[in-house]
């Protein structure tokens, strides 16, 4: 009989794990002049093997591409990211992906990641792209075993401040 996962996690001491994720792309008319295409992704393939941009479907103008492979990273430091989005309405997974080429051509897929607050960093830059995938069952569940093997609760420790007053010396003109 097979070991379980929190003995494979303890006997093997795993601090980071990944797995191919493979990312589902949704091409779709823009609705303006100035877009062409809409870019949409619309699911993942756990395990997935290699792919560059395959049509999987069509649907009259909308297509679905297996856009591309990426490795999915979960690291034993971000388990904290990875609950928050296990206990969201919908845990999912966050594609970046930077659209450099332009001119109706499909942006490049950059990164999978299941840290909501990893995804909010690339959405803040404004350069790229950041789509909210929902999670499978079954990744789902490899992402909760992984991130309650590693998870350790940190105590909140309020600082205290000192008691010297700084407000009562001059340390040139205009203070």
């Amino acid at each position: 009989m097979g070991e379980t996962w929190e003995e494979w996690v303890t006997k093997n001491g795993a601090s980071q794990i990944e797995i191919p994720l493979g990312v589902v792309v949704r091409r779709t008319p823009g609705v303006t002049r100035w877009v062409k295409w809409n870019w949409t992704a619309v699911a993942v393939l756990p395990g997935a093997g290699p792919a560059d941009w395959s049509e999987m479907r069509r649907e009259g103008d909308a297509i679905e591409y297996h856009a591309a492979t990426l490795p999915l990273t979960v690291f034993a430091s971000d388990t904290e990211a990875y609950l928050a989005n296990l206990t969201d309405a919908i845990p999912s997974v966050y594609l970046v992906m930077r659209d450099e080429n332009g001119a109706g051509a499909p942006p490049e897929a950059v990164l999978v990641t299941v840290s909501p607050y990893e995804g909010q960093d690339y959405a803040d830059n404004g350069e790229d792209i950041v789509e909210k995938i929902p999670m499978p069952p079954g990744l789902i569940a490899w992402v909760r075993d992984f991130a309650l093997a590693h998870h350790q609760h940190e105590e909140f420790k309020k600082r205290r401040r000192d008691k010297k007053r700084v407000d009562l010396q001059q340390d040139g003109i205009g203070d």
